[in-house]
């Protein structure tokens, strides 16, 4: 987590779901926890009314997948030195990585069964 804007960091703008931003920068190595943990320590001042009380709640959301504690942002493959959005929501939970696509399955092979009489 780094103050400095230069081609070895990865700038992250926040989104939250009120559509309020901040910009944040950070190393490559960081791990969605520990942006997570940078952003609650360092909580923006406008974004008093959307205050957690722990920074284990706080979720990324990049490309639409919630993004697990331990992927880092150099996983992700995020251009250094240029500026990467990203959401961030309270939540107690994340989903199950294959549930999403387990449901899809689940539906599809209900739709597709017919009876022939």
């Amino acid at each position: 987590m780094t103050s400095q804007r230069d081609p070895d960091t990865v700038n992250l703008r926040l989104i939250l779901v009120s559509g309020k931003t901040q910009d944040f920068t950070f190393s490559p190595n960081d791990s969605a926890t520990d942006i997570s943990r940078h952003v609650f320590e360092n909580w923006p001042a406008g974004w008093e009314e959307e205050s957690v009380s722990s920074p284990s709640i706080l979720r990324l959301i990049f490309q639409g997948r919630f993004l697990h504690g331990n992927v880092t942002l150099g996983a992700l493959k995020l251009p250094p030195g240029r500026t990467t959005v990203m959401h961030l929501v309270a939540r107690e939970t994340l989903p199950e990585p294959n549930s999403h696509g387990q449901r899809n399955r689940e539906k599809t092979t209900e739709s597709s069964c017919c009876l022939l009489l």
